[in-house]
């Protein structure tokens, strides 16, 4: 709290400074040097995508409802960027930029009250209605309402007003540049390493304080040297303090690929360790419990339940002696020490998290040093569809990602991890009599039922469904099956059968619910529909846009260009297929997320590579034509039949959607190095995307590949831009 305090005190002077102080008239015409232009705008594409990834990652720590609203923070930062574009002729005010970051680090670590507003957010908006929102409910209260619309307003002004210079310097740099394709070529190699940079940092488990000191000092770069480098680096100070949390080695914070983690060490009066606590991004995840037979023996009143009947130890219950062991998301390792405890003769437990498989290093039993435990760090579907089997039992654990979200996909971590063919091929890894146990903490009955008709599904019998208390460690809704549709245990077993009878759940009496697929993963939702809290966030950025656009010079007078605008839409939607039709096969883990992204910028760059060697460019009509056909083959595309391994699927999938990629590149490419105002254009593309990203949430209703056919729509609509501009072209020759 002192750290914060002392940082919101330098924050607010550092603000007052940047707002008071006069400002020294630089002009907005750029070096003209080639070589100063092309460093110019190389630094600022990829402090672009670096600060984008970083805000991205921090705002849906920090702040829920940026975590549930798939792409809201990338559409703030596309919009900011695009009205920056559009601005390109003015100058760009560095100094606003670094207080704007700095008063945004401001609102959501302030010491007194932030915390609690930020947690709200989502329950004052009404998230809660539709969607399971982690430890939140539905608030219907109007005055709470309106709080939160305007909080929201103000957090989603910050977050596109950081992006504004930026878009003005890269799209300035490019429109001056002797050949804006070639200066376009050099923003996408900017970006692609400020890509490549976030995640090694993220690779490193860097905390936010490095991101955005990072993040300032290379604003401070931007400028010439002198007075105004200062006072824009002197920022960093302040938000460190902000950002920074006292450490002690039984509390303390990391950073991790894929979430913040915070560890506080739990204590008996006589200094014994009790648990070890964990939170993920300020939620309770899990607990790190000591359930050896001589701990519970010298704490007798630590377990209030029989050991035997808690969910650690009960799926043990339901299998023979020595089980061969499967454990998908084995955590710290309680579920591991659980089958060490009941005699498993192998283990093969998976994690995708890195800390997490660390901080099993931490557990009073050791599970993960004993020999006969084979830890997987990998993405659960991906060591699936790999694995050969066969098991006596597959543990499903506690994965449940409430709060978690990887870096650029906003994809839940275990979004592919309950699906209907999910537990289709974890069935195929079954021996004859194998088990498969989900524990899951169900919050809302509709939830339980659809994991028990997943299940059902899956297997030709309904799932047995009970509910197990546990004092010590956590509670867990149960879920077990057989591959053969009857467990033999639980018949022989009278205690346990009886215990199962008494604990029963009744989801399956509840009103049916579609289904979570790979083309609809959406766990949390309890409809195919769109989610009311979409419709009021959608609102309020269109409100933000609105009047950011109006400041643009003839935007009342002047529309942006179809084509640009429309290739912008089509093309976020392509990119997020792309993005999570590879998540199936090589898994969701952030590095898989930083090769695709990287893989299609890089695609876009062999695009313009080509466009600048023809001498003639492709025909449109033609470039249009296979970029629609790209999309419908890709639609089309059996890519569950393809034989071989998973890996071979993907890279026959990578291969598919590269086609409709590099030629949408080709296209735009083509068209760019043509435009008379290349900052426009880029400008118009990046509202685009804006729009693109609103419209994703068709998927909610219709499923990812539904984004295949809007995409082509808008690609087609981008062929109707080009008829108009060539048309427009042909009346100007006349």
């Amino acid at each position: 709290m002192i750290l914060r305090l002392i940082g919101a005190v330098l924050a607010l002077a550092t603000i007052a400074t940047y707002c008071f102080l006069p400002k020294k008239r630089v002009s907005s015409e750029v070096p003209t040097r080639e070589s100063s232009r092309i460093s110019a705008l190389f630094l600022a594409s990829a402090l672009t995508l670096f600060v984008e990834l970083a805000l991205i990652r921090w705002v849906a720590t920090e702040i829920r409802i940026f975590a549930y609203a798939k792409n809201l923070a990338l559409l703030l930062c596309f919009l900011g960027f695009g009205l920056g574009c559009a601005l390109a002729r003015e100058t760009p005010r560095w100094r606003a930029t670094a207080g704007t970051l700095l008063a945004l680090i401001l609102v959501v670590r302030f010491p007194w009250f932030s915390e609690q507003l930020m947690e709200n957010l989502s329950r004052y908006l009404g998230a809660g209605r539709h969607l399971d929102v982690w430890a939140t409910g539905p608030e219907r209260h109007w005055e709470l309402f309106l709080l939160g619309s305007a909080v929201s307003l103000v957090l989603f002004f910050l977050l596109t007003y950081i992006f504004i210079p930026l878009g003005q310097k890269v799209s300035r740099e490019i429109e001056v540049s002797e050949r804006p394709l070639l200066g376009y070529s050099w923003n996408l190699a900017g970006s692609l390493v400020g890509i490549l940079a976030f995640f090694g940092v993220s690779w490193m488990a860097l905390p936010p304080a490095v991101w955005f000191a990072i993040v300032l000092a290379g604003i401070a770069v931007l400028q010439p040297p002198g007075k105004e480098r200062i006072l824009i680096g002197f920022a960093i100070i302040p938000a460190i303090f902000l950002l920074l949390s006292p450490a002690t080695a039984h509390h303390f914070n990391l950073w991790t690929p894929y979430q913040q983690i915070e560890v506080q060490d739990l204590f008996f009066p006589n200094g014994e360790l009790k648990s070890s606590e964990i939170r993920v991004n300020h939620t309770g995840y899990q607990a790190i419990v000591n359930l050896s037979d001589d701990f519970i023996a010298r704490h007798p009143g630590l377990l209030q339940q029989n050991p035997e009947y808690i969910p650690y130890n009960l799926p043990f219950r339901f299998v023979g002696a020595k089980p061969r062991v499967l454990i998908v998301g084995s955590g710290t390792g309680n579920d591991v020490a659980a089958a060490l405890r009941n005699g498993s003769s192998s283990i093969d437990a998976v994690e995708i998290d890195p800390a997490i498989l660390k901080l099993g290093e931490r557990h009073p039993e050791h599970p993960y040093s004993d020999p006969r435990v084979h830890a997987h760090l990998t993405d659960a579907r991906a060591f699936m569809k790999r694995a050969h089997g066969p098991y006596d039992l597959i543990l499903f654990g506690l994965l449940d990602s409430h709060t978690q979200m990887s870096d650029y996909s906003n994809m839940r971590i275990d979004n592919f991890v309950y699906t209907v063919e999910s537990f289709r091929e974890a069935r195929k890894l079954l021996t004859p009599d194998g088990v498969v146990f989900v524990k899951f903490q169900v919050n809302h009955i509709w939830l339980g039922k659809r994991l028990a008709l997943m299940l059902a599904n899956t297997f030709g019998t309904a799932p047995t469904v009970f509910f197990a208390p546990s004092s010590y460690g956590v509670s867990a809704s149960c879920f077990v099956i057989s591959n053969s549709g009857n467990i033999a245990t639980e018949q022989k077993d009278l205690p346990l059968r009886q215990f199962v009878e008494s604990k029963r759940s009744a989801f399956l009496d509840s009103p049916p619910v579609p289904l979570t697929t790979d083309n609809w993963p959406y766990l949390y939702q309890d409809q195919r529909t769109i989610p009311a809290v979409f419709f009021v966030l959608s609102l309020l950025v269109i409100i933000v846009a609105t009047g950011f656009y109006l400041r643009i010079p003839n935007a009342r007078s002047r529309m942006p260009s179809l084509f640009f605008f429309s290739m912008g839409v089509g093309f976020l939607l392509l990119e997020t297929q792309v993005v999570s039709r590879l998540a199936l096969y090589f898994g969701t883990t952030w590095q898989v997320n930083g090769i695709v992204i990287a893989a299609v910028l890089a695609a876009l760059l062999i695009a313009n590579y080509v466009t600048e060697l023809l001498r003639k460019p492709v025909p449109r009509s033609w470039g249009l034509a296979l970029l629609v056909f790209g999309i419908l083959f890709a639609y089309l595309f059996p890519f569950q039949r393809v034989p071989g391994p998973a890996a071979s699927v993907g890279v026959v999938a990578a291969l598919v959607f590269s086609v409709p990629v590099f030629f949408a590149g080709l296209l735009f490419s083509a068209e760019f190095r043509q435009t008379d105002s290349p900052a426009t254009a880029l400008g118009a593309n990046m509202l685009g995307a804006v729009l693109g990203g609103l419209l994703e949430n068709a998927s909610l209703v219709f499923g990812m590949k539904a984004l295949l056919v809007i995409a082509a729509f808008f690609y087609l609509l981008a062929g109707v831009g080009l008829l108009r501009r060539k048309t427009a072209a042909v009346s100007d020759r006349t």
